[in-house]
């Protein structure tokens, strides 16, 4: 094991080779349907969540943070495993009671070097930093030297995805009942991101073309250092990964894709396609 262990969450939207891969621990946060709770990839893989998600009269799923005790565990095999530190990227603490739980296991451990790095972000947002963590932790670098690093690259995420409908934004309660039968009616699709750790409408665009043409044209206006297309359910996602490396001019290796999977995809629904970047540092 290198010096600095790296966690994460599964709102990261990491799948488990990937993690695996990089050497990132990712602790599993709750998705509820009706009575029945999951852990995904633990007790439900994102293929199956996307299955009951689209199944009819499927009961809206709710999301919950993981207990102090999952990242207690987490901790303590990692030093056990011969870690020096640990380095737990997680989440925005404005979407998720993740950070506080962390926060709780990591005074459980006060002798113990952990660092704690809200991300400020959601899905690969939280990724893509976690991967750079795993990246500089290889080379030998310490926790402090991680921790810092990240928190100075969190400036450099940014993220812009299309839905296809209002309907999941209305059943969390973003927007209101009329508000979506209205954007329904008018065939508006919103463009979402995340500012300062909170999700925001960006802004809503006529017709399903014009937001995904509108959305490469936020994900390509500025240098970028590696990507992460996200989507829900999106059988042309790979056109729309080949139109974002061709516009954008980044390396082809820099842009992974990723289905949104149990953690957020409940407040996205299907039809949903964008990316999240890592821009390159100013």
């Amino acid at each position: 094991m290198t010096r600095a262990a790296i966690i994460t969450d599964s709102a990261s939207d990491m799948p488990p080779d990937v993690a695996a891969r990089d050497g990132i621990t990712v602790i599993p946060l709750f998705v509820t349907f009706g009575a029945e709770t999951f852990r995904p990839n633990v007790t439900l893989t994102t293929d199956e969540f996307w299955v009951r998600m689209l199944a009819p009269d499927a009961p809206f799923p709710t999301t919950a943070a993981a207990p102090p005790g999952d990242f207690l565990n987490a901790f303590n095999t990692a030093f056990a495993a011969g870690a020096e530190s640990v380095v737990c990227v997680l989440v925005s603490g404005d979407l998720s009671g993740t950070c506080k739980s962390a926060a709780v296991a990591a005074g459980m451990l006060p002798d113990k070097d952990i660092r704690i790095v809200d991300s400020r972000s959601a899905s690969m947002g939280v990724g893509l930093l976690a991967q750079l963590g795993a990246e500089l932790g290889a080379q030998g670098k310490t926790g402090a030297e991680i921790a810092e690093t990240l928190e100075a690259r969190k400036a450099d995420i940014d993220l812009f995805v299309t839905l296809d409908t209002l309907e999941y934004l209305k059943r969390g309660g973003r927007i209101s009942g009329a508000s979506a039968v209205i954007g329904s009616m008018l065939s508006i699709k919103p463009i979402i991101t995340v500012v300062g750790g909170k999700v925001e409408n960006h802004e809503r665009v006529r017709s399903r073309m014009k937001a995904r043409e509108r959305t490469l044209e936020l994900l390509t206006s500025r240098p970028v250092e590696r990507a992460a297309i996200l989507h829900t359910t999106q059988a042309d996602v790979d056109e729309f990964r080949e139109r974002f490396i061709e516009r954008s001019g980044v390396n082809p290796a820099a842009v992974q894709t990723m289905t949104v999977g149990p953690s957020v995809g409940p407040h996205l629904g299907p039809g949903c396609v964008g990316a999240v970047l890592l821009l390159k540092a100013q």
